[in-house]
């Protein structure tokens, strides 16, 4: 199965949007943790979640520009 580099561009966005998401729960819930453990184990959470998000944008970033530098004709 092949897809598009538009299409590869646009699943990146949405997967990197998705990511984010988690990502600015997980802030606005940190105020609300009183045990630093939790707290420590919630602000990793939000790491991992923003290393997706990263990975997504990255991704998404390469796929467009594979897209717009590639020969019209493939």
């Amino acid at each position: 199965m092949r897809i598009s580099a538009h299409l590869a561009t646009i699943l990146a966005a949405v997967f990197a949007l998705v990511c984010l998401g988690f990502v600015v729960t997980g802030f606005t819930s940190l105020d609300g943790i009183a045990d630093p453990v939790q707290l420590r184990d919630a602000k990793g959470f939000v790491g991992f979640w923003a290393f997706l998000a990263a990975v997504g944008v990255v991704f998404g970033v390469v796929s467009w520009w594979l897209g717009h530098t590639a020969p019209k004709d493939e």
